[in-house]
């Protein structure tokens, strides 16, 4: 071969070296369990595309023109056998194509709970599954390991043959959490919580990524996943709680701020009840979080008071992407904390956002409308002695 022709080949020879079949090879069972639906609904689609590719052209060259020796039989319009072959094999095809994919559907539902860590090894149940919180950030990933009080950005580690429980949120805009060797991806969404369940049956370390478009530094949000041995696994996390760093309220704000090709970092403690927040959107001080604000419309709303129980944000989250709320991006801030005695509804008002700083920047001191009683205000009625 000329020297020509191969520097003429090293290109695809490169291309195919780097062929990464990991959908085809998973390290996860539920993943192996989605490359078998895949590989026999093609195989099962296959048995009718090969057969009428090769009667397209079988036909083509028998009946051609030049060949005299065919049947010609222009007064044909008609065969029972062959129309009980036509639909019968295709029908029989979508049949089995529909059976696969309902069953395929419920077992495989990221929701359900791990009925089994391989195809023949039963879950442990006396084993508690791993808990991992994903939140997408721009451009970076955050996972929060609440059962042992630490945070890493754009790393993520599990022991194999344990199962693992992902509830997964997002930041600002819609991302998808993508590891091909553990299982199908999952979106996260701001606002909103998704579940994966899934488990990794082999170590190593495995690509993790963001299917889904989300702005700029999109290309650059990925980590990896890494599978260990339970003494590695416990060798990780002491060393994320040695690494020292706290993930706080202050600490997250700063974290969430937009920015490209973040390395990897370890936070040896954790807010507790900072996933919460996150997933409420309501991690600024005194913002009122999304589960109050949907038990309060749940009964009743606030009515007109509502109007006056808004704030501006200390900075603009949305910066880069512009608000549909104005110029001046708000929130609705937290003035009311029901602490009452059971059988009792009441609820004190406070202000726990600093507005100084904000009228100093001409923004006008938010008014709270006197309220007639605090139960109205929370929408929550007590109920009559008649």
């Amino acid at each position: 071969m000329s020297r020509l022709k191969i520097l003429a080949l090293l290109p695809l020879a490169a291309a195919l070296s780097g062929c990464d079949y990991v959908v085809l090879a998973p390290a996860g069972d539920i993943a192996a369990q989605q490359r078998d639906l895949v590989i026999i609904s093609t195989v099962l689609m296959l048995l009718i595309v090969v057969p009428v590719m090769a009667l397209t052209v079988l036909f083509a060259w028998r009946y051609r023109q030049s060949n005299t020796a065919a049947r010609y039989e222009p007064e044909w319009d008609h065969s029972t056998k062959l129309e009980l072959v036509i639909w019968s094999a295709p029908l029989l095809i979508i049949v089995c194509l529909g059976a696969l994919t309902w069953m395929g559907t419920h077992l495989l539902d990221p929701y359900r709970t791990l009925g089994r860590i391989h195809a023949d090894r039963a879950v442990d149940q006396s084993k508690a599954p791993l808990e991992v919180d994903v939140v997408a950030l721009d451009w970076k990933w955050l996972f929060i390991y609440p059962d042992y009080g630490i945070a890493t950005v754009n790393e993520l580690a599990a022991p194999v043959d344990r199962p693992i429980k992902f509830r997964i949120t997002a930041s600002s805009v819609m991302n998808s959490f993508y590891i091909p060797a553990l299982a199908g991806q999952i979106y996260a969404m701001p606002g909103m919580e998704t579940k994966l369940h899934a488990v990794v049956n082999h170590a190593g370390t495995y690509k993790g990524f963001s299917a889904n478009y989300s702005g700029a530094g999109f290309s650059g949000m990925h980590f990896n996943f890494r599978g260990l041995d339970d003494k590695g696994f416990d060798a990780w996390i002491a060393s994320a709680k040695s690494a020292g760093g706290s993930l706080g309220r202050a600490e997250y704000l700063q974290l969430e701020k937009p920015s490209q090709n973040e390395p990897v970092r370890r936070y040896g403690t954790i807010d507790s009840d900072l996933y919460r927040l996150i997933l409420n959107m309501c991690v600024e001080t005194g913002k009122m979080c999304q589960s109050e604000m949907m038990a309060i419309d749940a009964k009743g709303g606030n009515g007109h008071q509502g109007l006056n129980n808004i704030l501006p944000l200390t900075y603009d989250k949305y910066a880069r992407r512009g608000t549909p709320l104005g110029p001046e991006p708000t929130f609705v801030a937290g003035t009311c904390t029901p602490d009452a005695p059971q059988g009792k509804t009441t609820a004190s008002i406070t202000a726990p956002v600093d507005t100084a700083p904000l009228l100093g920047a001409g923004l006008k001191r938010p008014s709270f409308a006197p309220l007639k009683s605090s139960s109205f205000f929370l929408g929550l009625r007590p109920k009559s002695d008649s």
